[in-house]
């Protein structure tokens, strides 16, 4: 079997999360988070759609982790997301994680607004 190291360049990955953190390129955040490629910020969770909305343009898909268990997101947040034009993936949480990881390391445009586990 042959292992290949995955070189993320300058972006931050998702390097760790566990109950109510997150750790992305080295820094530790509590609580919920946005990670794009070139930061975390903390986020208010799905009444906070501004920083979201921000990214419109400028991503290609953004995940939403939705906790432990993957769940339905509240209508008016995937509207205002919808409206905006950015195409959003609900999913639970460590999916999330691993699938913007894999799709950073692929050089895409991909933004995930993640509630801790």
């Amino acid at each position: 079997m042959q292992l290949n190291e995955i070189d993320y360049g300058r972006a931050r990955p998702i390097d760790g999360y566990g109950p109510g953190f997150f750790r992305i390129g080295g820094e530790k955040l509590e609580g919920p988070v946005i990670a794009t490629a070139d930061r975390a910020t903390p986020w208010g969770g799905y009444e906070d759609t501004s920083p979201l909305l921000g990214l419109a343009g400028q991503i290609d898909v953004l995940f939403i982790g939705t906790g432990e268990q993957m769940t339905y997101l509240p209508p008016a947040f995937r509207n205002a997301l919808d409206a905006a034009g950015i195409g959003v993936e609900p999913m639970a949480t460590p999916a999330a994680c691993r699938t913007f990881n894999v799709l950073l390391s692929e050089g895409r445009r991909v933004a995930a607004a993640l509630l801790p586990v």
